[in-house]
């Protein structure tokens, strides 16, 4: 399985391999782009063996010839590995990839979509390799799975029909918790990305009635930057840090304008938050009756959300509770068992016939 240290994939590989090591699988990780922390590092070796290459991130690099030498890697990686099956998550990783057994296609996320959805626009010229390279990888895989059905549609919008797409919901492995409540909203992104739309909480924050707390990088890989000056910064934190301040919050917001699926609000609904979402596809399709909407071009509109479950703490605890009965159908064992059944149609014995019962 391919993995990154650089977003949510990071989460979405440790969870998924967790929950399939359960059902008898085990995996081997192949890293790309920027190291890994040592936290991280320990992290992700003590679920399975981790080769991390120095190939980048197809989304990281503006030279395309740098991709090249990714086929050969995971080509190499297994057959000294005995690998049964192949789970990339970008879709670029799997163009021109040469091997003799299934290979599946987690369509995360992309350039093509996120341009569409953040910019209301085609993919400028000297990017438009990234739309050729993940055809083709889509073409190569014997099934591409989305986190959502808003992104599926999303995929064949921009890219025409991709066969064998199908639709597995991302999870956590956060617990069910309703610890006490402090009065703050907080967020959680890589605010340097554009989709993520943090100057539009930021203006929101000067117009709340209670303090938000943004963490999360706003330095990206290529010069990204976003301002934080109304907003209480935490700056970048790990995954427990993260957590442990979420689970404080009263309110969690996320304004991103492109999610394909959004960990963020799943893992504050198990926290037991009250969610203020963007209103885009995605979280309509995820949330809708478990969480407040937004404008995500209107600051105001956050601000008013966050304002209203501020002061009615009915309405927030109401919010919370329902928000924590959806996120039960985003569970690990749910993800875990649709894609080793994914697994097991391409490949019947990669589950053991005594685990078969469990899928």
């Amino acid at each position: 399985m391919s993995l990154d240290a650089v977003g949510g994939i990071w989460r979405y590989a440790l969870d998924l391999a967790t929950e399939l090591r359960q059902l008898g699988i085990e995996t081997v990780f192949a890293g790309f782009g920027p190291q890994p922390s040592e936290q991280q590092l320990r992290e992700v070796s003590a679920q399975g063996i981790v080769v991390w290459t120095h190939a980048p991130l197809d989304w990281t690099t503006s030279q395309e010839d740098r991709l090249d030498e990714i086929p050969d890697l995971l080509a190499d990686l297994v057959a000294s590995n005995s690998i049964d099956l192949v789970h990339l998550n970008l879709p670029s990783q799997a163009a021109g990839l040469r091997v003799d057994i299934p290979v599946v296609v987690m369509a995360h996320s992309c350039v093509v979509t996120w341009f569409r959805a953040v910019r209301d626009g085609e993919l400028p010229g000297d990017w438009a390799w990234q739309e050729k390279r993940n055809r083709h990888g889509f073409d190569r895989a014997d099934i591409v799975v989305s986190p959502s059905q808003s992104h599926a549609k999303a995929l064949r919008v921009s890219y025409g029909h991709i066969p064998h797409l199908q639709v597995v919901y991302n999870s956590s492995q956060a617990p069910l918790s309703s610890t006490p409540k402090e009065n703050f909203a907080f967020a959680a992104a890589r605010w340097w990305d554009e989709g993520k739309n943090g100057a539009v909480l930021d203006l929101a924050a000067a117009r709340a009635s209670l303090p938000v707390v943004m963490a999360g990088a706003v330095h990206g890989p290529n010069g990204q930057y976003c301002a934080i000056n109304n907003a209480e910064r935490r700056g970048q934190l790990t995954h427990r840090e993260t957590m442990t301040l979420m689970s404080r919050a009263a309110i969690v917001v996320s304004p991103s304008v492109y999610e394909p699926f959004g960990l963020v609000p799943l893992e504050a609904a198990r926290a037991g938050a009250a969610l203020v979402l963007a209103d885009i596809p995605t979280y309509r399709e995820l949330w809708d009756g478990a969480a407040l909407f937004a404008d995500p071009h209107d600051p105001q509109t956050f601000a008013d959300a966050i304002n209203h479950l501020a002061s009615n703490a009915k309405s927030r605890i109401d919010l919370a509770r329902l928000a924590q009965e959806r996120s039960s159908v985003f569970s690990p064992i749910a993800q875990g068992r649709a894609m080793a059944g994914i697994y097991n149609r391409l490949m019947p014995r990669v589950v053991s016939p005594q685990r078969e019962s469990q899928i």
